[in-house]
């Protein structure tokens, strides 16, 4: 007899960023199979650390690296996230959620996330382009945009965001103006004494900061070109950067009909004025409180997720929370009560010469607040007790110097009670952290991250962290790993996971998993692809490709764009093309309005803006036309450049157009660890760039050089010469050994560039300079060819491959 699933009930969340997102996580953790998830987010991207935006803005990060939820997240959670469109309206009646491109979804449970915006004073000119604020990626990218042009850039408050502002402004080579209209700087987080400590170290790396700074008007005709101050000052200025506090973005809600003050007013439970509409976050506003610092909203969520799941009847209560500076260089905590009162003592530690500037706030020996500068790596100790209103007159008189620490105990972790909170930005505390350890054998930083989410913010509790590591598993912790682990699943490393596979003869993924001893059922975003890669390398025609463990350019056969179209590249031998080609892509683009036509430097044409229903339909136009796949989505042999040759030019010396033709016919289809591209020459003066190429091949007068481990981008490097050849029979089999070599020895998302420098150019010239090892090699690259070679558009405009994503959970 078939049992019928339980129809799941429509949870939709407008707003992709931390606070919608956690509670969706938390959701999922008690009740992963109750809700039909969507998520509607304004940004055309995953889910992000915003906190972290500005050790991105400082290049201390990238934006991969603060990525938390990336596209792959969400599909196998099997969520449907429409990014890059805003909900406009929201339908109480129907319940029904609408956004700005027209998608509509209905709901019987709606959750808000619509976090706040960034408040721009309005003074003369604030409109002016060059004006913004600092809240999201977009942000960051103007800033670093006009950085590369302009030199002078004024930030409009001096609080917490401003100077994290200010400072990757500094970094970006800026000269930068603080203005702030309070005597102090951070006043909200430090007393006079840190503020001036902090003004100091600030002005010492090349800030120019004013305080009780009134900002009167923006000046500038076409953009922002100066800021005028209340006294009559006039400052030059490319960009204002405001960052003058945030406001609950409460529009969409206002709109709707639901409750709202400063912001989405919200019960203990997180439930608006409607039964079924919730909000978590920036947005709300609980018991006449709105907030603005991220530790808030982790335990909103939690509360969010108790109710929604009914798994508890939990309430919010506020908690007090504890601030860090994210500039390089300035450590600094404050919490609670740092400026006291009359019923209030301060306890005192000052080291002018260290910069150095502790103080406790006692009231009733209790500790009330604190504020810590120049050495704040006793903040969660002193935080616990604030929190906990522990009474601390038998130490009252020591406090200051820190908790008593054990020989070799680092940070005093061991001191701490098991309630005390260690990352402050997800909420995690000392407990959690250590029965994580305990429970998973967790033996990194990087799996404690992963399990627990603490020091995967701004990463400031990490020497706390790796403390309690070394405190949980003693001698048998190593900080840093020798060999780093595939990912967070397990502590095997990709040269180890290579040989075992072969080694065992490991053939599917979960025979690999259950072998190597991953710590979690289904893997991850980052080894399952590995893993399907690794597969595929060892076990031509044997191993079934599975197409759900690919990134989703490889599974849609497509570049996914920032609009959520597509972009379609097809295959032309060489970098050639021909009347009949032209006629059939200039058809496809009139027949299914493609927006934008594109010539790469691959010497390819890129189709962009193709819709993703249309996909199926484009692919079979051009394959009726003799066109394939142009892989430009792949970790695959993308183009073979070339230049026109002896055929043609008057320099040239060998038949490099038709070399290059050979090359993409033989290694077509072929899936590598990384994207790679090759180049022929037809003389040395190099037309088609050979030596940026991963496989490069240069015509000389007397055959061919071969080079290897090239490439462009962000960081340039130069092929190295791999061999010099007569022939281009030679030509073929040292690219189709090199290949393989490539393909069985380097990881997975490594390029040929640091796999050469990682292995040594010596190794790959003696591995391929012998005869047989060389022929072997070519062998094995020919016969893996036999099962890549068949081209994805053929299949899927045949029908032979479901177009839609299938959740991992059925793959075996």
């Amino acid at each position: 007899m078939n049992m019928i699933a339980p129809k799941r009930s429509r949870l939709v969340l407008v707003g992709n960023g931390m606070a919608g997102v956690r509670a969706v996580e938390e959701i999922l953790a008690r009740a992963p199979q109750t809700f039909q998830i969507t998520v509607f987010g304004a940004e055309p991207h995953g889910n992000y650390n915003r906190i972290m935006l500005s050790p991105v803005l400082a290049g201390e990060k990238t934006f991969e690296a603060i990525t938390t939820h990336p596209r792959s997240w969400y599909e196998e959670n099997e969520i449907e996230l429409i990014a890059g469109e805003p909900v406009v309206t929201i339908d109480r009646a129907a319940k029904t959620v609408t956004g700005a491109l027209g998608t509509t979804r209905p709901y019987d449970v709606l959750i808000l996330a619509t976090g706040s915006n960034p408040i721009i004073i309005p003074v003369p000119g604030h409109r002016l382009p060059g004006v913004i604020g600092f809240r999201d990626i977009a942000d960051v990218g103007t800033m670093l945009a006009v950085a590369k042009t302009h030199r002078k850039a004024i930030v409009i408050g001096g609080g917490l965001l401003g100077l994290e502002a200010a400072n990757g402004l500094l970094r970006n080579g800026m000269d930068v103006t603080v203005l702030h209209l309070m005597p102090t700087l951070m006043e909200r987080q430090l007393d006079p004494v840190s503020a001036g400590l902090l003004k100091a170290e600030l002005e010492g790396r090349g800030m120019r900061i004013l305080t009780e700074a009134n900002t009167a008007a923006i000046h500038g005709a076409d953009r922002v070109g100066a800021v005028e101050l209340k006294d009559g000052t006039r400052l030059d200025a490319d960009l204002v950067v405001m960052s003058a506090g945030i406001r609950p973005n409460i529009a969409l809600a206002k709109d709707a009909g639901l409750a709202c003050n400063r912001g989405i007013q919200v019960d203990d439970g997180m439930r608006t004025s409607d039964p079924a509409v919730f909000a978590v976050g920036e947005c709300i506003e609980h018991r006449g409180a709105v907030f603005g610092l991220v530790a808030p909203l982790w335990d909103m969520a939690k509360v969010l997720a108790d109710r929604i799941t009914g798994t508890a009847e939990t309430d919010y209560v506020p908690a007090i929370t504890g601030t860090r500076l994210k500039v390089t260089g300035v450590d600094m905590f404050s919490a609670g009560d740092f400026m006291g009162d009359d019923t209030t003592e301060d306890i005192v530690f000052r080291d002018a010469r260290r910069g150095v500037h502790k103080k406790l706030v006692v009231r009733d020996d209790k500790l009330v607040g604190c504020v810590l500068y120049g050495a704040a790596a006793d903040g969660s100790w002193y935080f616990d007790m604030i929190r906990n209103g522990t009474d601390v007159g038998a130490i009252r008189d020591t406090m200051v110097f820190g908790p008593s620490i054990a020989p070799g105990a680092p940070a005093g972790v061991e001191t701490l009670p098991d309630t005390a909170e260690i990352c402050g930005c997800n909420g995690v505390s000392k407990g959690t952290i250590l029965a994580a350890i305990d429970k998973h054998k967790l033996t990194t930083l990087d799996q404690v991250r992963g399990r627990t989410k603490a020091s995967s913010s701004c990463g400031s509790c990490t020497c706390q962290v790796e403390a309690l590591l070394g405190l949980a598993l003693g001698g048998d912790y190593k900080a840093a790993p020798k060999v780093k682990p595939v990912c967070k699943c397990t502590g095997v490393g990709h040269g180890e996971l290579r040989k075992a596979i072969v080694a065992r003869q490991l053939k599917t993924i979960p025979a690999v998993m259950q072998a190597m001893g991953w710590t979690t059922p289904d893997g991850c975003a980052s080894c399952r692809p590995a893993l399907n890669y690794y597969l595929l390398c060892a076990w031509p025609g044997e191993y079934v490709d599975a197409s759900a463990s690919r990134f989703v350019n490889e599974r849609m056969h497509a570049n996914i764009q920032k609009d959520g179209t597509y972009s379609v590249v097809p295959r032309m031998w060489g970098g050639t093309t021909t009347a009949a080609e032209l006629r059939a892509i200039a058809d496809v683009v009139d027949k299914f309005q493609i927006p934008s036509v594109k010539v790469t430097g691959g010497q390819r044409i890129d189709l962009l803006g193709v819709k993703k229903d249309d996909l199926p339909a484009v692919w079979k136009d051009l394959n009726a036309a003799g066109m394939v796949s142009g892989h430009a989505y792949g970790k695959a042999l993308r183009t073979v450049k070339t230049c026109v040759g002896s055929e043609w030019c008057r320099f040239g010396t060998q038949d490099s157009t038709g070399m290059g033709v050979a090359l993409e016919k033989m290694t077509w289809g072929s899936w590598t660890p990384h994207k790679t591209k090759m180049a022929v020459s037809g003389c040395p003066r190099n037309c088609a760039e050979a030596t940026i190429k991963d496989f490069g091949v240069v015509a000389t007068e007397a055959g061919w050089d071969l080079h290897v481990g090239g490439n462009g981008g962000i960081k340039v490097r130069v092929t190295d010469l791999l061999a010099k050849v007569t022939t281009g029979e030679e030509v073929l089999e040292y690219a189709g050994a090199f290949m393989q070599f490539y393909r069985e020895d380097a990881w997975y998302l490594e390029r040929t560039a640091p796999w050469i420098e990682r292995v040594g150019i010596e190794t790959v010239r003696e591995t391929l300079a012998d005869p047989a090892t060389r022929k072997a090699l070519h062998e094995r690259f020919l016969y893996s060819q036999r099962f890549s070679q068949d081209d994805p558009w053929t299949d899927r405009a045949q029908g032979a491959e479901a177009h839609e994503f299938k959740p991992l959970a059925e793959v075996s």
